[in-house]
């Protein structure tokens, strides 16, 4: 076999774990230990070469995309990925369409880099944590300096060049208590498409001091969507939110940790080894390396298939039994390591957070999807909660101003047709 029979993604490692910041919650830099001393943690041409051919062999469909991640990737130098795309054309068959996407810490972004990703159409993920004051908590360089100014002004530079940014923060212990700040912070700076990243990190039986509480991780969620829903709604995209809705229109997640199954977005490491998962790089899960074995015959293995069914196959009756079962499906199994109520193994340490803002937010992404449904703007939900928020319409006379808030007088909104 050559081409998978599924949709895939892999997060392609090509300078392994090496990083020019030294982030206290990062996981991935331990995984340098995985390899011998002295290995400079640089995908070769060779390698390069080879998964850019087999990538584009295993796509099921017509448009294949490639998904940089470190590390930091763009240690590489911008010659590194000029290289990328250069190969790509080479070996882009008729009918495919290639599609490129890097997550970076953006500290070593410049103009030249900024006008590549514009030319080349790279989609780029960008990590920042909030305000400077939160983001500067964990996210530090070698030296333990701070990186907020830095990211900031690669923000402002990719927007100058109509780059298209994800922006994604890692909610942790010190960000999560201010979620009203961390969201208006990301509104001022103009972001459109946003992320938010549970820290949970596993320690001593436990839970680390910088992972978020299960409970305030919920409460966070559920801040940002009351002030998105009243006032965001088809001007900031977050993927959470966009998640929540989509079984509710018949929809399968597009995001992993939230599938019923996983296993289809695996890693490629610098030297051409595949694992299962970006939070599974461990011996164990080791599939094999592109060297010996086509990446789509890893993709399809047995070994891989039985790491995505396992996610199903061990979900606890608790999960099973749930009334948002098909807006979590458990979560991802990295962080099911608590007891549910009744003892069996296998909960979600975010369980209690994820299920009060699904409940929370169902009957409001309902309405949302309802109006989809009816071809209507999504923007319309905003005037529905504001309509709902409002005093009784005998509060506010024809010509007042209308209690939702919309600017517009009471006549001329909800009171529309009254």
């Amino acid at each position: 076999m050559t081409t998978a029979l599924r949709e895939f993604q892999v997060m392609t490692k090509p300078i392994g774990a090496i990083c020019n910041l030294d982030c206290h919650y990062c996981y991935y830099l331990k995984k340098e230990f995985l390899y011998p001393k002295g290995d400079d943690f640089h995908m070769s041409d060779e390698v390069l070469e080879r998964y850019i051919v087999q990538q584009i062999e295993a796509a099921p469909g017509p448009i294949v995309n490639f998904a940089w991640h470190g590390g930091e990737p763009t240690a590489l130098g911008l010659g590194y990925f000029q290289k990328i795309v250069a190969l790509q054309k080479q070996h882009r068959p008729e009918g495919k369409k290639i599609t490129n996407g890097i997550q970076t810490n953006g500290t070593l972004l410049n103009e030249g880099w900024c006008r590549f990703f514009a030319a080349e159409r790279f989609a780029v993920g960008l990590s920042i944590d909030g305000p400077r004051e939160l983001h500067d908590a964990y996210r530090v360089d070698k030296g333990q300096k701070p990186t907020h100014k830095q990211v900031v002004r690669a923000y402002r530079m990719l927007s100058e060049h109509d780059v298209h940014i994800d922006v994604l923060c890692v909610v942790h212990d010190k960000n999560v208590r201010h979620p009203a700040q961390v969201y208006r912070f990301f509104k001022d700076l103009g972001v459109e498409f946003l992320q938010f990243l549970p820290l949970v990190e596993r320690e001593n039986g436990g839970v680390s001091a910088r992972t978020a509480p299960a409970e305030a991780f919920g409460k966070f969620l559920i801040a940002v969507f009351d002030e998105w829903l009243r006032n965001d709604v088809g001007k900031v995209a977050i993927q959470m939110f966009d998640e929540a809705a989509r079984p509710l229109a018949g929809m399968d997640h597009s995001l992993c940790i939230f599938r019923e199954t996983c296993g289809d977005v695996p890693v490629v490491e610098h030297n051409g080894d595949f694992f299962s998962c970006d939070h599974f790089v461990e011996p164990e899960y080791r599939v094999g390396n592109i060297a010996e074995t086509h990446l789509g015959d890893m993709v399809e293995s047995a070994a891989q298939r039985a790491f995505g069914e396992a996610k199903r196959d061990s979900l606890p009756r608790y999960c099973r039994e749930c009334e948002v079962r098909a807006m979590c499906n458990g979560g991802c199994p990295k962080d099911r390591f608590i007891a549910t109520p009744d003892g069996e193994p296998g909960l979600n340490y975010l369980c209690a957070g994820y299920k009060s803002f699904f409940i929370h937010s169902r009957p409001y992404l309902q309405k949302m999807v309802d109006l989809w449904n009816a071809n209507q703007p999504l923007e319309k939900l905003m005037e529905v909660v504001r309509a709902e928020d409002a005093p009784p319409p005998a509060q506010a006379g024809r010509n007042d101003p209308c209690p939702c808030g919309s600017g517009k007088k009471y006549k001329r909104c909800c009171g529309a047709g009254r």
